[in-house]
C-alpha cells in the first residue's frame, strides 16, 4: 500500500453580478474534477499550498489566490495493481486571471460553471464532498 498527498483548488470567479466554479475534465479517466496535483512531485521541499496554485496554473491556465483551506479528503484507488491511499487538500481560491483555453494536456476540457450546475457535473464522491463545505462558504461572501 502506498499513500499520497495531493493539493488543488477550487476556484471561484464573479464577473457581472454571477459566481462561477472553475471544472475540469481528466484526460485519462475523463471524469469531471476540481484541479489537483501530488504534493513534492516535482520539488520535494513545495509546500501544499505552492502546490495548489501551481496545479490550478498547470491544469486549467488559471491565476488564483488562497483564501481558506477547505478539510482534507481521503480516498482509496488502485493503479498498476497497488492499493493506494489518498489525502487531497483542497484550497478555496478566488480567481485573479489566466486564460481556461492554455490549460495542459493533462485536462481534455476546463469550464466555468454556475454554482447551481457543480455538483451534476462532478464525477467523484471526494470532489462532491469538498463542494459541500466550498458551497456553503461562498454562498456566505
Amino acid at each position: 500500500m502506498k499513500f499520497e498527498f495531493s493539493s488543488g483548488g477550487v476556484v471561484i470567479r464573479k464577473e457581472n453580478g454571477k459566481t462561477e466554479v472553475l471544472v475540469c475534465q481528466h484526460s485519462q479517466h475523463h471524469g469531471w474534477v476540481f484541479p489537483k496535483g501530488l504534493i513534492g512531485d516535482t520539488d520535494k521541499t513545495e509546500k501544499k499550498e505552492v502546490t495548489a496554485v501551481r496545479e490550478v496554473k498547470e491544469e486549467c491556465g488559471v491565476d488564483a489566490k488562497i483564501v481558506k483551506l477547505l478539510t482534507p479528503v481521503t480516498y482509496w484507488y488502485q493503479w498498476e495493481g497497488e492499493k493506494r491511499k489518498k489525502t487531497v487538500y483542497y484550497y478555496l481560491m478566488d480567481f485573479t486571471g489566466g486564460d481556461i483555453t492554455k490549460h495542459d494536456e493533462e485536462m481534455e476540457n476546463v469550464e466555468w460553471l454556475p454554482i447551481e450546475e457543480i455538483e451534476k457535473r462532478l464525477t467523484y464522491p471526494s470532489d462532491k464532498k469538498v463542494w459541500e463545505e466550498a458551497k456553503r462558504l461562498v454562498i456566505r461572501s
